[in-house]
């Protein structure tokens, strides 16, 4: 039970952080293209306010790789843009394989317990014999309970495992969709002027 225990703590602790820090408005500011295209149009976007933008969320990292490079042209930029991508989809998907791994041991876990349980019921019939049900009792109670821990931890951590992967690829491709229109906006713009 005390591998279960650790597990739950730990699996509830995940889930706090991850919808902590997976909030929309912290990864996805809305409105946030706008401000920089602003900010790019005035000719504003100097290094203090590119590294204010890359600390202010996960799109504000994207949008200041790009911006920082826009001079070099679309394709450097898209790159800067791709490697950044990557780097804040690490950073979102921070936790989730252990997340994913408490669900998938925690049945395990219930079942060596399951095991151990009836190991004992097994034991207390060869000490004891069979003519007292309360020594046979102890041993499958201590199967059952175990069992039950074992997927009242699994069950929980896997859906809110599904879940946040579920959600981190999501805001992967609104940020792409965001991040591609801003190098839309600003390539089109000086293709435009030329």
């Amino acid at each position: 039970m005390w591998p279960l225990i650790i597990c739950s703590i730990i699996a509830t602790a995940i889930i706090i952080e991850r919808f902590w820090s997976l909030q929309k408005k912290k990864v996805l500011p809305p409105d946030l293209v706008r401000q920089v295209w602003r900010l790019a149009r005035e000719q504003d976007l100097d290094d203090v306010t590119l590294q204010r933008l890359k600390s202010s969320s996960s799109l504000g990292f994207i949008l200041s790789a790009g911006l920082a490079n826009n001079h070099h042209g679309r394709d450097v930029m898209k790159e800067c843009i791709e490697e950044a991508g990557r780097q804040v989809v690490h950073k979102l998907e921070r936790f989730l394989n252990a997340l994913g791994t408490i669900a998938s041991i925690a049945p395990l876990l219930g079942l060596l317990g399951t095991v151990v349980g009836m190991i004992q019921a097994f034991s207390s019939i060869v000490s004891h014999g069979v003519g007292d049900p309360s020594v046979l009792a102890g041993g499958i109670s201590v199967a059952l309970l175990t069992t039950a821990a074992g997927l009242t931890v699994a069950i929980p951590s896997l859906i809110f495992h599904r879940y946040f992967e579920r959600l981190v690829d999501e805001y992967v491709v609104a940020m792409e969709a965001e991040a591609l229109k801003l190098i839309d906006i600003l390539h089109g713009e000086r293709e435009a002027l030329l």
